[in-house]
């Protein structure tokens, strides 16, 4: 369906809805920001819902002209004044299309938006599984609820086959309102400069002759904080020469820095909290091993393909999506979860070997920009949306 017939003097308009605060430059606001991009280059306006107003540097870094901003408080529940309010800016901005985007699967913003001027309207999946997640077909009850509520959805994207297989097993919908199209890596922000690493050294007081395992993720256990933990404490006994870094924040961070405390590991960790820009901080470029050892069922795994651009080598658990990612000796190593021992070997083995990870670097550079380029996926959702 091409959605470019405009009505007079009207601008089409996309609103996305994003159940996320934007406080640092991750995924989320790369993706919005190349999404409003093209929208841009096709004539339209982006609006983007925060669940609040946008730091100042995540607002410079969306400055495009096409772009506004709205807040939408508690988009995730759906309650029935983030319906209301929803609603509300629909009608300000007589939006052609509503795209949702972490916020509950079962909701009634498609039936809003299909009582205001919206045309169509998209979900995406971004939702990591519990750990030993069974696909299941969903109670007869419960598909009945879901064709209602979600009738009016045109497309669930997911951002993965393992998210995919997942959402088509519940059979909450048609098979063929379902398509998948990967997260990408906004590839022109990807700059090789030494300087950023040794810059990041320095912030952080990492000495010059260790080399760095780093973990970007929130620091809950869901993310095998403690799986990190223990096996830094095994790299250690055969290798003092090794740093490791956390890069996040989480409820459970006092808990597990006190841990680290307790093992010894105290002088070779660095816990950086959230960082406003990791590629602009120099996070990956410090790395020489990047770890996601997470214990869930990762539904695509953004700070994977992220260090992969940056040509390191990422050792991760086999869960989830996360072997699309990695292909296992490859462009890193897939090790089961809560397996610190064979983490901790994968680790010494990568860190004993610069030219293995030279090696398995430039692989995952070029398996990004096959799979996980922003631009050509967002083209293909573009496509999708039906805007020529």
């Amino acid at each position: 369906m091409n959605t470019n017939g405009h009505h007079s003097g009207h601008t089409p308009t996309l609103i996305s809805v994003f159940g996320v605060k934007p406080v640092r430059i991750g995924g989320t606001e790369t993706f919005a920001r190349e999404l409003s991009l093209q929208l841009g280059e096709r004539g339209w306006q982006s609006v983007l819902c925060f669940l609040s107003e946008p730091t100042a540097e995540v607002r410079r870094f969306l400055d495009l002209p096409n772009i506004s901003f709205e807040v939408l408080e508690n988009s995730t529940d759906g309650d029935q004044t983030a319906r209301r309010n929803l609603a509300a800016i629909l009608r300000k901005h007589r939006a052609d299309i509503l795209h949702l985007h972490y916020v509950s699967f079962l909701n009634l913003y498609s039936w809003s938006a299909r009582f205001q001027s919206a045309r169509q309207v998209f979900f995406t999946d971004h939702h990591s599984r519990p750990a030993g997640y069974v696909q299941s077909r969903a109670p007869f009850w419960k598909r009945a609820a879901a064709r209602l509520i979600n009738q009016p959805l045109n497309k669930v994207v997911c951002v993965s086959n393992y998210g995919y297989e997942c959402m088509t097993a519940l059979d909450l919908l048609p098979r063929s309102r379902f398509q998948m199209i990967y997260n990408g890596v906004d590839l022109s922000r990807v700059k090789a400069d030494p300087l950023l690493a040794t810059k990041f050294r320095e912030r952080y007081s990492i000495p010059t002759e260790r080399t760095i395992v780093t973990q970007v993720s929130w620091i809950i256990p869901e993310k095998g904080i403690a799986d990190f933990l223990e096996m830094a404490r095994l790299v250690l006994r055969q290798n003092r020469n090794v740093h490791f870094v956390l890069v996040g924040d989480g409820v459970n961070r006092e808990q597990y820095t006190k841990d680290a405390v307790s093992m010894g590991l105290d002088q070779h960790i660095t816990w950086t909290g959230m960082v406003d820009d990791p590629f602009g901080e120099g996070v990956f470029h410090a790395a020489d091993v990047v770890c996601q050892l997470s214990r869930w069922e990762e539904v695509f795994g953004w700070m994977i393909a992220e260090a992969m651009a940056h040509g390191k080598p990422v050792v991760a658990t086999r869960v989830g999506g996360i072997p699309e990612l990695i292909s296992d000796g490859v462009t890193g190593y897939l090790v089961a979860r809560a397996d610190a021992a064979a983490m901790s070997d994968r680790i010494l083995q990568l860190l004993g070997d610069p030219a293995l990870r030279a090696r398995m670097g430039a692989s995952g550079r070029d398996t990004v920009a096959r799979k996980f380029d922003l631009r050509k996926n967002v083209s293909q959702l573009i496509g999708s949306y039906g805007i020529s």
